[in-house]
């Protein structure tokens, strides 16, 4: 499936263009003012050759060789033109314009061409010509940072923030309260634990622009907490272009120095995939619950299943990341056809090393009483990973009334994880502990799909109405073959820990999962979805179309099917009068040789798979909505309707006595309304309810060992749909076309809200399941301001910067049981949300100086202190991750017509990654709490060096 995919896209691609062009360049201006038109369109005259012309006035079009007429143009102004310009290649042609208001009257202005939305200025535009409160990323402002893939392109956005390096948590709200959109479509999940779409396998080169719409309106998805994230990918270029990019990246902890943790690839790992060396032996499948296999299983094991439980130690070498980016477009007849393709590959190492501890009950009536530790172990973790995108997407203007799309994302990710566990547990023993040195091998890789053809229609009289559709196809397919665990340990003591370290460590062998086991899952989810729209705009005002009243119909339908499968197997002893205890003695390179592997006189592969450790899942989605757009006033605009969503979830696994089923309908009503007070301010309001729904895993009566955060992730089929409640209040101010300040207030009150919560049962087992709480609210302040020292100061070097600064204040409360609280001893009626950090901060500076082609900018990101897991209300306080504060630098400077250099470092500071012991639940890390860490670690700072070459 995954090499049709690829030989599906590639012969598609167009040829690589490798002429020499030229450059018209120069700047247009206002010749009253004497400022930069911007967003005038400079234009080979007759064509749709064009480029937009930027904040300071100034412009830049790719030309072959030749003569050309030029056309500047741009509403309420006389166009310019120019004849018998005069391109050269590998020069830049200087070409200035003045452009004089003019003085007629325009009633409407109707301007035909291909929209770029990627621009800083298009996304100022579109953010305030906007109906509901949203906020966004241009491409612009993308390619001024290093950011890798859309995770830490969206944390740079007001309210967001990151968690797990890939899950986007927004408004203080996790992942599970935010819906993705990825080009109108609802993007797939290829997490088995985490309804989340994964930011981190979308590659920023690829990304057109990011909007998270933030209240709620008809035309949106009615499930959503924090916002709806849409994410668009390029489709629409201006001219053609070829880019070719590769950049090598080094890490602090890891490149060029040895001890890297690393398995024997498979001869396709460089792709992302496994040629099928890591999958389970067909042998294994026969098997039943608590089964072993016999003598002759045995045989074919022996000669498929590799005998690697120990991982061989190498080198980190440098990240290596390429792009190629291609841009056609051509007509043929009076049809306009654009095509962006994109592939990037990377492969990367990354190595660190953290400290994880566990504590046990912590009495808060005997303050003084210090918690005992009940492990402390050191894990050294090496990711290998690899990446390979896909981006083929085509717009084809049939005329001016009629626009189709067909867009195709498709990611293959692939990533080989070993953790070396070694450290003492005081607790698995009563009078002695046990030093332990534990191995994860864990391959897994991720195939995602995303296909879409949509369409836009201007019809009947005047063009009044608009029919939009999309049809579309998401197809995921999770891989972890052969994930082997294994635990050696030996004897401990923690008053003279030196003197048992010379003891050999003995491999652990039984039957719970972190003990000596091999561990085959499968995901295969397919999504069909579609969706129309039709608007009916009605004269206002006058006939201009911001003046125009709006009613608007449409639906949207998804049915998604589900099939998760996973198998697990630990070898065990053969019958105890029969075997050979010897063997037992053997270090972890030899014990499981296949002279080993014996029913009689050694070891036997146990089925340790529950009825429960599979199911199918299947979800109906459909929504109908209808809508309408006030303008009753030159002030004021009013927005809103309704929207009815019909959802069956359906759940069926071997453990359950019946399976799972929900089916809830449910109006969703929204209101927005805006109040200009003039061209530069306005006010926003918005009011909208919303729901969460359980996902899939999450009321799967399924355990899963997670070795990395050593505890066990249980689903809970009693889980309901949450519902919120959800209000906006926003005042913008826009200095200029291209610059914005805004502040906003928001207010969320939920009923059932769903959260990730822990429980520790007997020992030191830890697990994490979900559950509803009653009510819960989050209420914050967001502030956001874009502004450039154009204008503010003659001086050329301080008028090439320019600044963002956006931060949020947020704070969330969840109502708790105070009679069970009063009984463990706390005096707790609520704590945050968890994922909910209290205040986020992001600045960052922008110098561009486009005449000499550098650029350079520095940014700051910190977050507060958030509830990565919450606890209980007995042995298991819960787990606060703490503040670290970010710098990333990045510079490019461009070298004649076709080099780009692009070096920089991010995570300048390398700060501690601290995620600590809330013993006294009071939210706050202090006292005994400052070193009792649940994990801290330093992920190394990471710098790169990279060359463009465009074509």
């Amino acid at each position: 499936m995954r090499l049709t995919l690829l030989g599906f896209f590639l012969l598609w691609m167009n040829g690589l263009a490798f002429g020499q062009q030229g450059t018209l360049a120069g700047k247009v201006t206002d010749k009253k003012a004497g400022e930069g038109v911007i967003g005038a369109t400079v234009l080979v005259t007759g064509t749709t050759q064009a480029a937009p012309v930027n904040v300071d006035g100034s412009y830049s079009l790719p030309l072959d060789p030749g003569t050309y007429d030029i056309t500047m143009t741009y509403v309420g102004y006389k166009p310019l033109t120019f004849s018998g310009i005069v391109i050269t290649s590998d020069q830049t042609t200087t070409l200035n314009g003045v452009m004089e208001e003019s003085q007629t009257s325009l009633s409407e202005v109707t301007v035909t061409g291909v929209k770029q939305t990627g621009t800083e200025v298009a996304m100022i535009q579109d953010l305030k010509r906007s109906e509901v409160v949203v906020s966004g990323m241009s491409n612009d402002q993308i390619v001024k940072t290093l950011d890798r893939d859309a995770a830490e392109v969206v944390k740079r956005i007001p309210g967001v923030t990151i968690q797990n390096n890939n899950f986007i948590v927004i408004r203080g709200l996790a992942e599970r309260y935010n819906t993705v959109m990825l080009n109108d479509a609802l993007t797939p999940s290829a997490e088995t634990d985490t309804r989340s779409f994964s930011f981190d396998i979308l590659p920023s080169s690829v990304i057109d622009r990011v909007l998270i719409f933030k209240s709620g309106s008809p035309e949106l998805p009615g499930e959503f907490g924090g916002g709806v994230v849409k994410v668009y990918t390029r489709n629409s270029v201006l001219e053609d272009a070829t880019s070719l990019t590769v950049s090598g990246w080094a890490r602090s902890t890891n490149t060029f120095q040895g001890g890297f943790l690393s398995t024997n690839h498979s001869s396709t790992d460089f792709l992302g995939f496994d040629n099928g060396q890591r999958d389970m032996p067909g042998v294994l499948s026969g098997l039943s619950r608590e089964a072993s296999t016999t003598s002759p299983q045995l045989a074919e094991v022996r000669n498929t299943l590799r005998n690697e439980f120990l991982p061989r130690t190498i080198t980190s070498r440098p990240d290596m990341r390429f792009s190629l980016g291609l841009n056609r477009k051509f007509e043929i007849g009076n049809v306009y056809v654009s095509n962006v393709t994109s592939i990037s590959y990377s492969n990367t190492q990354e190595q660190y090393t953290s400290e994880r501890q566990r504590y046990d009950f912590y009495d808060p009536k005997f303050p003084d009483l210090l918690p005992t530790v009940q492990f402390r172990y050191l894990d050294t973790r090496s990711l290998s990973a690899v990446r390979l995108g896909i981006i083929h997407n085509y717009q084809v203007r049939l005329n001016d009334r009629n626009r189709l799309e067909f867009r195709n994302f498709f990611n293959q990710y692939g990533t080989d994880e070993v953790v070396n566990r070694r450290g003492p547990n005081y607790a698995e023993l009563p009078d002695i502990g046990l030093e332990h040195n534990d191995y994860s091998l864990h391959y897994q890789s991720r195939s995602i799909y995303s296909g879409q053809l949509g369409g836009s229609h201007e019809v009947g009289p005047a063009s009044r109405t608009t029919l939009t559709w999309a049809a579309g196809y998401n197809y995921v397919n999770r891989n972890e073959p052969d994930y082997r665990q294994n635990q050696q340990t030996r004897l401990y003591d923690a008053a003279k820990p030196g003197e048992l370290s010379n003891e050999p460590f003995l491999v652990t062998v039984n039957s719970v999962p972190q003990a000596s086991s091999r561990f085959f899952a499968t995901l295969k989810e397919n999504t069909y979805m579609a969706s129309g729209q039709a608007e009916r705009r009605f004269a206002g005002r006058d006939t201009a179309s911001t003046n125009q009243y709006k009613v608007r119909a449409g639906f949207y339908t998804e049915l998604k099917d589900r099939n998760y499968d996973s198998r697990i197997f630990n070898y065990v002893r053969a019958p105890r009068q029969t075997f050979d205890r010897s063997l037992e003695n053997l270090p972890l390179t030899q014990i499981f040789n296949p002279e080993n592997l014996n029913a009689t006189t050694g070891f036997v592969l146990r089925d340790n798979t529950n009825d429960f450790d599979r199911y199918v899942g299947k979800n109906t989605l459909v929504a109908g909505y209808l809508s309408g757009v006030a303008p009753l006033s030159e002030k004021f605009n009013l927005t809103g309707g309704l929207r009815l969503e019909y959802n069956r979830k359906f759940l069926e696994s071997g453990a359950q006595n019946k399976p799972y089923e929900e089916i809830r309908t449910f109006l969703l009503p929204s209101f927005n309304a805006t109040y200009n007070f003039n061209e530069r301010n306005l006010l926003r309001a918005g009011g909208s309810v919303s729901v969460n729904r359980p996902e899939f895993r999450e009321v799967a009566n399924y355990t899963y060992y997670d070795f990395n955060n050593n505890f066990f992730v249980l689903g809970s089929d009693s889980l309901r749909t949450a519902k919120i409640y959800n209000a906006d209040l926003r005042y913008e101010f826009y200095p200029s076309r291209s610059e914005m300040i805004s502040v906003g207030l928001f207010y969320k009150h939920f009923t059932d809200a769903i959260e990730q919560v822990t429980y520790s049962v007997t020992g030191s087992d830890l697990y994490l399941t979900y559950q509803n709480a009653p009510k819960a609210y989050d209420v914050g302040v967001e502030v956001e301001a874009r502004k450039s020292l154009v204008g503010l100061t003659e001086n050329r070097f301080l008028e090439r910067i320019s600044f963002i600064l956006n931060a949020s204040l947020i704070r969330s409360r969840v109502q708790i049981n105070t009679e069970a609280a009063a009984n463990a001893g706390l005096a707790l009626t609520n704590r945050p949300l968890q994922g909910q950090s209290p205040y986020v901060l992001n600045a960052g500076m922008f110098y561009q100086d486009d005449d000499n082609h550098w650029q350079v900018s520095a940014q700051y990101n910190v977050i507060g202190p958030r509830i990565s897991f919450v606890g209980d209300l007995g042995n298991n306080p819960s787990i606060i991750e703490l503040p670290r504060h970010v710098v990333d630098l990045a510079l490019t400077k461009g070298i004649g017509t076709h080099f780009e250099v692009r070096a920089g470092v991010q995570n300048l500071l390398d700060q501690l990654i601290r995620q600590n012991y809330d013993f006294d639940r009071n939210g706050k890390i202090n006292g005994i709490e400052e070193g009792a860490s649940f994990n801290r670690y330093r992920r190394g700072t990471y710098s790169t060096l990279g060359l463009t070459y465009r074509f």
